[in-house]
């Protein structure tokens, strides 16, 4: 099997960033594939997800042991998640090698990456809200199972479609629909984990489906194992706050690229988006109480 060695590296900075900064892996990946290596669309997409799916659980192991998921959110999440990210690999896969289909694709993956931005950015602003008001989350969260499928439905098909959303869009929609109930850890971890069946499901369907390269994504996975790896290690430093606003910045300009954004609008945006990071950096809390259990309300 022949091994790409800059797609090693390109792995291994994937790696240390998702480890770093939480980010999804896909955010990051699929647009270097498709930018800088020239792969096509759909072939980004399925290395990407073998990529991440091997990824994922390193950082879960992390959250199980700390116990910062919420099982119940994880369970009505995956009950509408699985099936759309198989729904959306099996009709991208289907119809991905019409013709014109692919630069569609590559619209579809600019778009997802500006709305993951966007809903980045949302999730901040009420992180913030949150910390500077002095909500502690310490009340029990109840579950609404008919919402929290709602949400797994929207990041499973998106995930399936593009290899976006997986962490970003559902953790932002989490927030919206639990904005006082689950601490920032558990958001991470719940999210972590809902996201490895999800991604395992949508990964399925493009090995059925769609084009897997599995040289790249072996070569992928050499660089980005290693990284995601130090990268948990050096996040307890606390380096995020400097990273992320770069992050923001590159995810935006990727997406608008893929746009076909003018290049002066391309540049000013991803600049606006870097000085908004910035600004609406959230404030380290004192303390956070453990959070009580949570019962179960029907919707």
């Amino acid at each position: 099997m022949h091994f790409d060695l800059d797609l090693v590296v390109a792995g291994l900075m994937v790696g240390l960033l998702v480890g770093l900064i939480g980010m999804g892996g896909g955010a990051l990946l699929t647009p270097l594939l498709v930018l800088f290596f020239r792969v096509a669309p759909l072939a980004a997409i399925s290395s990407d997800l073998i990529t991440s799916l091997v990824m994922m659980p390193v950082g879960a192991v992390v959250h199980l042991r700390c116990r910062t998921v919420n099982w119940r959110l994880v369970r009505w999440l995956m009950v509408g998640s699985v099936p759309a990210a198989f729904a959306g690999a099996m009709i991208i896969g289907t119809i991905g090698h019409a013709p014109g289909v692919q630069a569609d694709l590559k619209l579809a993956i600019g778009i997802a990456l500006c709305a993951s931005v966007g809903m980045t950015l949302f999730r901040q602003v009420l992180d913030r809200r949150a910390i500077l008001r002095g909500d502690h989350h310490d009340r029990p969260s109840v579950v609404h199972p008919l919402r929290t499928v709602a949400i797994g439905v929207v990041g499973g098909f998106a995930v399936g479609m593009t290899s976006v959303g997986g962490g970003s869009l559902i953790i932002a929609l989490l927030l919206i629909v639990y904005p006082r109930q689950l601490r920032p850890a558990q958001l991470a971890g719940t999210g972590l984990v809902q996201a490895i069946p999800l991604v395992a499901t949508a990964t399925l369907g493009h090995l059925l489906y769609g084009e897997v390269h599995l040289s790249s994504a072996t070569s992928l996975l050499l660089g980005a194992l290693p990284g995601v790896y130090l990268g948990a290690r050096l996040s307890t430093r606390g380096p995020a706050a400097v990273i992320r606003p770069l992050i923001v910045a590159v995810l935006l300009a990727s997406g608008l690229a893929l746009l076909k954004v003018p290049t002066p609008l391309m540049i000013g945006a991803a600049l606006a988006g870097l000085v908004t990071t910035v600004l609406l950096r959230v404030p380290q809390p004192s303390a956070e109480p453990v959070m009580q259990p949570d019962p179960v309300d029907a919707e």
